[in-house]
């Protein structure tokens, strides 16, 4: 018996290689936070893909690997001690994998730190507003009559674009030279809120010059474009 096959979310979703981390997501922007974390770091794993469509996120298999019923959720056979770990949320999922991998993490406690401070930034701001912008900009809060909330989540996004445009004016990545676990998590919802919500016009964009300069790095990194797309929709 494999190491995993004792973890019901692989009754739903099989592995074909028990040997590898099996990630269990989606392409939105916290999705694959993960998988370009995978790509870039050189894991061998297995993509699962949990479909909102058909509502696997609520399946009993999903949840009992994700309580929250979120993406993205992991299940490393070698996880600390040679057992498996199961991990869900993406900001703890970056940490796991770089402290796992030495990579994309200082290694000083002072540097470690502020990434983490990064990191949290993007998870309690940048995600959140990012996300109530989308809804009120692209999907069903569009149609609202009172434009107030959707002129909230665009002042705070100007402002969140902001700090972080500051933070990059000397700076290549968020932490200086060294690309982190905090670009990984931050740009890709810089690209969704541009992108696919269709906002960049809306917040400006083109106003926060170091942030679109960081952004089209990010993007032209090969790790990135293909974790971009993974898992991939059947």
């Amino acid at each position: 018996m494999n190491l995993l096959s004792s973890f019901p979310v692989t009754r739903k979703w099989p592995a074909q290689h028990p040997d590898r981390l099996q990630l269990y997501s989606l392409a939105t922007p916290n999705g694959v936070k993960v998988s370009i974390m995978l790509e870039e770091t050189g894991l061998p794993y297995e993509a699962h893909l949990v479909s909102f469509d058909a509502l696997d996120q609520m399946s009993p298999e999903f949840l009992s690997l994700s309580p929250n019923n979120k993406i993205p959720a992991i299940l490393d056979p070698n996880g600390p001690g040679g057992k498996p770990l199961a991990l869900f949320e993406s900001g703890a999922i970056l940490v796991y994998l770089a402290e796992k991998t030495g990579q994309f993490m200082p290694l000083d406690a002072a540097g470690r730190y502020e990434t983490l401070q990064w990191l949290m930034w993007q998870m309690g701001g940048i995600g959140p507003m990012f996300g109530q912008l989308g809804f009120f900009h692209k999907f069903a809060g569009k149609d609202y009559e009172d434009k107030r909330p959707r002129e909230r989540y665009v002042a705070e996004a100007k402002r969140l674009l902001g700090v972080l445009d500051k933070r990059l004016e000397d700076r290549v990545w968020i932490m200086g030279d060294a690309y982190t676990i905090a670009d990984i998590a931050t740009f890709p919802w810089v690209r969704n809120l541009i992108g696919f919500y269709g906002a960049g016009e809306l917040v400006g964009i083109d106003q926060f010059t170091q942030v679109t300069r960081a952004l089209a790095a990010f993007v032209a990194r090969p790790a990135v474009d293909k974790g971009l797309n993974l898992p991939r929709r059947t």
